[in-house]
């Protein structure tokens, strides 16, 4: 399946906007700029996005894992966050934090491995 993605940006890079729009419209012209993005102004930001994008990529994995161990979570959550750099404003470097929680019904402490497990493998994809 392919997804696409659409960003329009106007005026200077530093005191201009832009908005992203997203093949599923979950994103509609939702707006970000360089406030946004570096400094406490409305809209979204890349690393807000992709923060978004691994956790639910860790949360859909760590289900597979823990249904391949013949459990089904009731409830999981993670919290990612992303912090950018400013070194370079074309090309900023960042790093990816999170944790998760959850609640698996019928689940032994030893069988708590198999979300360890999913974590480690899931950091070491992103290193």
């Amino acid at each position: 399946m392919k997804r696409t993605a659409t960003a329009v940006w106007n005026g200077s890079g530093k005191d201009g906007s832009g908005n992203l729009t997203t093949q599923s419209t979950t994103l509609n012209k939702t707006q970000y700029s360089f406030k946004s993005r570096f400094e406490q102004g409305v809209g979204t930001n890349p690393e807000e996005l992709i923060a978004a994008a691994h956790a639910g990529c860790f949360l859909m994995k760590l289900s597979f894992v823990l249904g391949a161990a013949g459990f089904t979570p009731a409830e999981s959550g993670a919290d990612f966050g992303e912090h950018g750099g400013r070194e370079f404003l074309w090309f900023p470097s960042f790093s990816v934090h999170g944790g998760c929680f959850g609640s698996v019904p019928k689940r032994t402490g030893s069988q708590a491995l198999v979300k360890m497990d999913s974590r480690r493998r899931y950091q070491r994809m992103f290193r």
